[in-house]
């Protein structure tokens, strides 16, 4: 079977330019609506001294070498967070990023290794103001794209529907079977081995990593993030607080965390929070992530000091950062991330 043409070639080219004209539409609709509710765009620079520290992130690493020709370690961030909640210290109270971010070992129909997020922040403003700015936002793509639906692959969703709300405790009841906040204790101790034998009820494999947090995300993505979405926008709401390590916990039930993800049609489109600001709380879960990942990957990413001197300086905030390559690819159909991206980064070894 021959290889695809390269994406410059002017065939190929051809059929994507018309999804890439839309791409820039949308991001010139995105701006203007932002910016009219006083959004202020700030532009964070992609090297950092630590990438971000949560367990399942790869970062791209490289070195910096000063005037003294003496090199130290720095990393290509994975998202723009730390920089923009420093700029909160500062005082900027509604900010927004349009920027490319860098993740290792991702690649696939949904991943590119280095893509474009849009993350603001809303300080002062409680964690449905940013919610309804991720519902806004789907709907404004999708009408500038001349569409009223999302699709990928064989599914659907009206972007205009009212959007369905769902805990993360109610989609594992209704998806999976499972008690989830039964395997949390009140002090928020985590039992693995309940969640493990919930599995086992329900006829899910279980994968040779027990841990608790292996498990979830075992079931998250094989029994309920294919189910959301579908027809309409899913929020899934009220992580578990392991599973948060950037949000401040819920006022009602410490167990869970102010965290959401947007979804349409299977596909997790955003990721957003009430933001922790507790630098003592901050440091303790980096450490635990950092610990996590040292285990599971041989390798750990420095804390970003300045990231928790900042943090007791800023206002309750809530933020969200969405994955602007999936939603063009949504609203206008396209199959592979590499058709809305202008020009996808080389493939290894060619």
């Amino acid at each position: 079977m021959p290889a695809p043409s390269p994406w410059w070639s002017p065939s190929r080219h051809e059929d994507r330019r018309p999804l890439l004209l839309a791409r820039n539409r949308i991001v010139t609709a995105f701006r203007a609506h932002l910016e009219a509710q006083d959004f202020l765009f700030v532009d964070p620079p992609a090297l950092q001294r630590s990438p971000g520290n949560e367990t399942h992130l790869h970062a791209f690493a490289t070195e910096m070498i000063g005037n003294d020709g003496r090199g130290h370690a720095a990393y290509l961030h994975t998202s723009p967070e730390f920089s923009m909640k420093k700029l909160l210290a500062a005082g900027e109270s509604r900010i927004a990023s349009f920027g490319h971010v860098f993740r290792n070992r991702e690649r696939g129909p949904l991943h590119h290794p280095e893509f474009t997020m849009l993350e603001w922040y809303r300080a002062g403003e409680d964690y449905d103001a940013v919610i309804d700015d991720c519902v806004a936002l789907v709907r404004l793509a999708a009408e500038t794209a001349g569409t009223t639906t999302l699709r990928h692959r064989q599914r659907t969703a009206d972007a205009f529907a009212a959007p369905q709300r769902l805990s993360v405790a109610d989609a594992f009841a209704e998806f999976a079977g499972i008690d989830l906040m039964a395997t949390i204790d009140a002090t928020g101790r985590l039992d693995a081995e309940a969640l493990a034998e919930a599995m086992r009820r329900t006829g899910l494999a279980l994968p040779h990593d027990i841990t608790w947090s292996y498990l979830f995300s075992r079931v998250l993505v094989e029994k309920i993030e294919p189910m959301l979405g579908d027809g309409r926008i899913t929020v899934l709401d009220r992580y578990p607080l392991c599973e948060a390590a950037l949000a401040r916990p819920a006022a009602d039930d410490p167990r869970v965390a102010e965290r959401f993800e947007l979804y349409g049609c299977g596909v997790e489109l955003a990721n957003g929070f009430g933001e922790l600001t507790d630098a003592g709380i901050q440091r303790e879960r980096f450490s635990a992530e950092m610990a996590e990942k040292e285990r599971l990957y041989g390798e750990r990413y420095p804390i970003d000091e300045d990231l928790l001197a900042a943090l007791p300086l800023m206002k309750p905030t809530s933020g969200v950062a969405l994955g602007f390559d999936r939603l063009v690819m949504l609203v206008t159909g396209a199959p592979h991330i590499e058709q809305v991206i202008w020009v996808p980064v080389m493939e290894p070894g060619r």
